[in-house]
């Protein structure tokens, strides 16, 4: 096998993953918010907290799986930050968000499948408003920044990190902490526990990419090595 082709076929394997791993983690927030609004019994603080930890837990998973094939982004935030420290090419994250996408849409299809629902739906739940985005801003900051941080002083603890984190930023952030402009798309596609009605995505997602661009340039900064 000739290098050009060895290099098409470590790009298909990249892709690949971040077409996998995000599909994987679209069909667990969206599925795992479905069984857990089914078996809350109206209790919406049962149904956010089994949502958050099924969300954690296969962060943790999904990002110790792929992340040695490719980087484990699963959302275009992520892959901006990188791109923005040269570590990705500018093709090549084009790529990864395309993937990124599809995969999350694909995995909402996918929940919905799994629980005998309309594999496309219009989702009408409300998230909007200053006290939402901001939510988002927050939350986004602290994800790209955390990522940022750990591959600087402890690489091996990022999946553990990430999971932790968003585990956590469901319950402090006011938006439930979607902080993933993949993630935002596909929820839009599902009028379940976890969706956003559509025309509130753009703005969602403003805040996301702002907030991974200024984490970007500050925990570089923060974390730069001066010795």
């Amino acid at each position: 096998m000739g290098a050009g082709n060895l290099i098409e076929m470590c790009m298909l394997r990249k892709l690949i993953a971040e077409f996998l791993g995000t599909w994987f983690l679209l069909a667990t927030i969206v599925g795992s918010g479905i069984m857990a609004e089914q078996l809350a019994d109206g209790n919406v603080a049962l149904a956010l907290l089994g949502n958050a930890i099924a969300t954690g837990a296969m962060l943790v998973v999904l990002i110790t799986i792929f992340a040695p094939i490719s980087g484990a982004h699963f959302n275009p935030a992520v892959t901006i930050s990188f791109a923005l420290q040269r570590t990705i090419n500018p093709h090549l994250a084009a790529a990864y968000m395309l993937a990124q996408i599809t995969g999350g849409i694909c995995g909402v299809m996918a929940a919905h499948l799994m629980f005998d629902l309309p594999l496309i739906q219009n989702a009408t739940t409300m998230r909007s408003g200053f006290g939402q985005w901001a939510g988002e801003f927050i939350a986004s900051f602290g994800l790209v920044g955390i990522i940022i941080a750990c591959l600087r002083t402890k690489a091996d603890f990022v999946p553990m990190a990430v999971g932790l984190y968003i585990t956590a930023a469901y319950w402090f952030t006011s938006s439930t902490s979607f902080a993933n402009p993949a993630v935002t798309i596909a929820r839009g596609f599902s009028d379940s526990f976890s969706g956003i009605y559509p025309w509130h995505v753009p703005a969602f997602i403003l805040m996301q990419i702002t907030a991974a661009v200024l984490a970007t340039w500050f925990f570089c900064w923060l974390c730069k090595r001066d010795i």
